[in-house]
């Protein structure tokens, strides 16, 4: 089993994520509910089992505690996934949510790179700042060593357009992390 277990405790946050590549039950707790429910999507879609807390400053705002969830849920994605042999490697995805419709490319490389294009109608979602998406994502590539690729091609409700993204990058992952063969898909032979 692909698995990890990633504990980090800062002044900011304390945060606890296991996560399995093969499945599993789904636990989140962040302390804001439209991110918990942006992660829950993501378990489900990437058919990983995830049981995250996280106790953060929200008494200050929530950016410290999307972005070391990020920073932890890198982590355990590079554990799990280990030397990378035998994954796909590469996964695409496009997932149309209502009125919007937004799409997901990832190399599981070891090399990491975001870019993110996606814009917000509302900026709140809930007690979410919907700013904080591309911190999340950043952290997550950054930790997770992704080239991960993010765009919004149209939408007009920022709840779609955010959980279209979680999906996509969700769906993208499960194809990308799938072990497909016995070598390692890189002309180097290592990723």
């Amino acid at each position: 089993m692909r698995t990890a277990v990633i504990k980090r405790e800062t002044l900011e946050t304390r945060i606890t994520a296991e996560l399995c590549l093969e499945g599993g039950e789904t636990e989140i707790s962040t302390g804001i509910g439209f991110f918990d429910h942006m992660l829950n999507s993501f378990a489900k879609h990437s058919g990983f089992g995830l049981r995250l807390h996280c106790e953060g400053d929200l008494n200050v705002d929530g950016h410290h505690t999307v972005e070391d969830v990020g920073i932890v849920l890198g982590m355990a994605l590079k554990e799990a996934v280990g030397e990378r042999k035998g994954i796909a490697r590469y996964g695409s995805f496009t997932v149309p949510m209502d009125e919007a419709l937004c799409s997901a490319h990832v190399d599981v490389s070891g090399r990491p790179f975001l870019c993110f294009n996606a814009h917000y109608p509302q900026a709140m979602c809930g007690d979410y700042d919907c700013s904080l998406t591309v911190e999340f994502f950043r952290a997550f590539a950054v930790n997770g060593g992704l080239t991960l690729h993010l765009s919004e091609q149209y939408g007009d409700n920022s709840h779609h357009i955010i959980e279209a993204l979680f999906k996509a990058c969700a769906h993208a992952l499960r194809i990308a992390c799938a072990v497909t063969r016995e070598d390692t898909l890189s002309t180097k032979g290592v990723l």
